[in-house]
């Protein structure tokens, strides 16, 4: 298993890793096979959509906003409870498939980890299995 660091510089933010990730997973060798992500994190997440226009980033995170705000009627006291109901929506852990010890994407796609309480130094868990 692998361990990815981000820092993030933004209360929200999505940081592309694929090519972070398609580092690890061409380092290990395997033809064909799986790549596990897994993120520990309570107020962050992982997502894949387009990465060709960063627009796409925006536009999920103003949405999100806009439907989950920060200053909602939220009970949680420590003031991030729109960070947890925003990472579990995006969910803590993806899988992808490697063919060719490449990750199977789509043209236009790409892996993000979703920051939503930051900014913060975060860890992703790669674990990938032939």
């Amino acid at each position: 298993m692998k361990e990815l660091s981000v820092k993030t510089s933004q209360h929200t933010q999505f940081v592309d890793i694929t090519s972070r990730v398609q580092e690890i997973v061409r380092g290990e060798g395997e033809e064909e096979g799986i790549c596990h992500l897994y993120v520990p994190h309570t107020t962050a997440g992982l997502t894949i959509n387009e990465n060709a226009d960063p627009t796409v980033s925006q536009d999920i995170i103003n949405t999100m906003n806009k439907v989950i705000p920060f200053d909602g009627d939220y009970r949680h006291l420590e003031g991030n409870a729109a960070a947890h109901i925003k990472a579990s929506l995006m969910g803590s852990s993806l899988s992808i498939l490697i063919k060719d010890k490449k990750l199977v994407l789509g043209t236009w796609q790409g892996i993000f980890f979703c920051e939503f309480d930051g900014p913060r130094s975060r860890k992703i868990y790669v674990k990938v299995q032939g």
